[in-house]
């Protein structure tokens, strides 16, 4: 197995620093907006608790010098009313009581807002994604994107939370640098010595591991991917039978530990310089203390004052210490929520003033018009120069070798890419005209390499047209034409049997099984234009002719696209357009292009020869 070139933080551009860490704070503003809107109450009574609770420790601390005052004060007097003193313990025990309610209530708020806002942002992306064009997805770089996008969920809630907790950690911080500052100012400038080498140290190093992790973003889907195929019930078979444990075990140890290894090293170098900055934290704190003591000890300042200041400095150096950790986090977090961001604004086209309406039914038909393409960044053009109409009502077959170009043709008719040159109309009317979303509408379409679906059979078949879900009426009649009944027949649970193994009580089909509840989907849509691409390469050549003699019926009238190696299939079309490298080498009957005895009418003879 080749060697791969080691990566480093510094490759490709890739490395943030401490200008991108800050710039990335600015969409936290519109991160919370997004929070608001989706539950206002909440979000209010997450900052209410988060108020309360910042000014909680300063009082508690406050209550607890005045109790110690009051206890010297009793002993000194000799006194036995001790009204005053259990006054202030009833209160400190109420004020410790309610801190706790209010930090469950924190944890409450905060975490059925993070589950919402969770829910959102993945309808977001979903949403997204399926706007976005085709040649977008397909394209590796858009794809690391979409997936930092996808996978830092978690990361997004967690910044919520932070964000939060900051506001709260500011406020307390307030507060107890107020009494710092009313007894001993000069306490100050021992919490700023402990606290900012370490801040900076943080910082630093956060940005480096989101450099690191958005470096490796493919080489993490690659690990994803090598997980799946080694571990999975789809790949096992091949997996055993071409011995390719050792290979993928390979491959993944070799990924996996590269990464490791620039992990390690920079979780090491965290690790040391965060010791050293700590005890630099330490020795302040103490300092600190010593001269409280002193102060003491002097008569500066009272016992009860002492325990004030102490527990306040301790308390502000942690929050101090916690609140800086916390904000190299939210750096980190908003680095990758500007992936969120850059994701969900992707520019996509909308509707214009130039949309037109689309006919309600198709009068003339489509043309192709000196239709060229190239796949996006690729200089090699997949077509050249396409010239042809497929008229309403006709049944036109794309006939070609792999690679021709048959299923690209329709990709373009569908709008999923643009033509790199040239026109396709509709009626005369380019296509580019419509609306897209209402223009895809018009077309039923089943692809060679169409989805299976995890869902029920009958959630299966009605994804031909969701709407429709609740029309078993309608399911059963797409399954019957199909051919789909007779697999729905053999099952348990009938229509509302569970497909695939992932969940339980889950039944896998046959790819011929599949493929006829895939054909059910184009039958649930009563499109104006049908494209079947390949639909019927599983079925044995009974069924085959079945699913295309019930097609060629049922389609009566309607323009349909047909595209298989099956000439026995293609000789029902009205038309059969031949494709070679790119180009249209013949467009006409089945009868005509077996008289061209061309590129069609060896084709033909080479398959027939096969049954004979």
């Amino acid at each position: 197995m080749a060697k791969r070139t080691p990566k480093s933080l510094k490759d490709g551009g890739k490395k943030t620093n401490l200008k991108s860490s800050f710039n990335a704070l600015t969409y936290i503003p519109r991160f919370f907006k997004e929070i608001w809107n989706v539950n206002k109450k909440l979000f209010l009574l997450s900052a209410f608790c988060r108020l309360i609770g910042a000014l909680l420790p300063v009082i508690i601390l406050w209550v607890g010098k005045l109790i110690i005052d009051e206890i010297i004060h009793q002993i000194s007097l000799d006194a036995t009313d001790y009204t005053q003193l259990w006054t202030y313990v009833a209160i400190e025990f109420g004020l410790v009581i309610l801190s706790d309610l209010m930090n469950r209530a924190i944890s409450l708020t905060d975490g059925l807002l993070g589950d919402e806002y969770n829910i959102a942002t993945s309808v977001t992306i979903i949403k997204k994604t399926n706007q976005i064009n085709i040649s977008l997805l397909e394209d590796s770089e858009f794809y690391d994107k979409l997936e930092r996008a996808r996978t830092q969920t978690t990361g997004r809630v967690g910044l919520m939370s932070n964000v939060l907790g900051q506001a709260q950690s500011a406020v307390s911080i307030v507060t107890l640098i107020a009494g710092l500052v009313y007894f001993e100012p000069y306490l100050i400038l021992l919490l700023i010595l402990s606290i900012i080498p370490s801040f900076i140290n943080e910082v630093r190093f956060s940005q480096q591991e989101y450099s690191l992790a958005r470096s490796w973003t493919a080489e993490r889907r690659q690990l994803d991917y090598l997980r799946f195929i080694g571990a999975n019930d789809k790949t096992a078979k091949e997996i055993k039978l071409f011995g390719l444990t050792d290979f993928i075990v390979d491959r993944f140890k070799n990924l996996s530990e590269e990464y490791y290894e620039l992990n390690r090293t920079l979780a090491v170098k965290r690790s040391a310089l965060g010791f050293l900055f700590n005890l630099l934290g330490s020795l302040s704190y103490y300092g600190a203390y010593v001269f409280i003591i002193y102060r003491v000890l002097s008569g500066a300042i009272s016992i009860g004052e002492l325990t004030f200041l102490s527990g306040s400095f301790n308390r502000l150096m942690k929050n101090l210490q916690e609140f800086f950790s916390r904000f190299t986090r939210i750096s980190e977090s908003a680095l990758y929520l500007k992936d969120y961001f850059d994701f969900t604004d992707i520019s996509v086209a909308s509707k214009t003033e130039e949309d037109m309406p689309l006919p309600k039914s198709i009068k003339e038909g489509f043309e192709f018009k000196n239709v060229y393409f190239s796949y996006p960044g690729s200089d090699h053009e997949i077509l050249k120069d396409i010239n042809f109409t497929l008229k309403a009502g006709e049944k036109l077959a794309f006939v070609g070798q792999n690679g021709a170009g048959k299923t690209t043709l329709t990709k373009l008719l569908l709008r999923f890419y643009e033509p790199t040159s040239g026109d396709i109309l509709l009626d005369g009317i380019n296509i580019n005209r419509f609306n897209k979303a209402e223009y895809q509408a018009f077309f039923g379409v089943i692809f060679q390499d169409f989805f299976r679906y995890e869902f029920t059979i009958k959630e299966n078949i009605a994804i031909g047209d969701i709407n429709e879900l609740d029309n078993q009426t309608k399911i059963e009649n797409a399954a019957e034409l199909s051919l789909a009944d007779s697999v729905v027949n053999e099952l348990k649970l009938g229509y509302n049997q569970q497909l695939g193994k992932r969940f339980a009580n889950g039944q896998d089909l046959s790819g011929g099984q599949w493929q006829k509840v895939a054909l059910a989907r184009a039958y649930m849509k009563n499109a104006e234009v049908m494209i079947l691409d390949e639909p019927t390469s599983a079925l044995d050549a009974k069924a085959e002719s079945d699913v295309f003699t019930r097609f060629i019926g049922l389609t009566e009238g309607k323009t349909s696209i047909i595209i298989s190696h099956r000439f026995s299939t293609v000789r029902q079309a009205d038309r059969i357009l031949v494709l070679e490298d790119g180009k249209v080498l013949e467009l006409g009957t089945h009868e005509e292009l077996m008289r061209n005895d061309n590129l069609y009418a060896h084709l033909f003879s080479l398959q027939a020869e096969g049954y004979q």
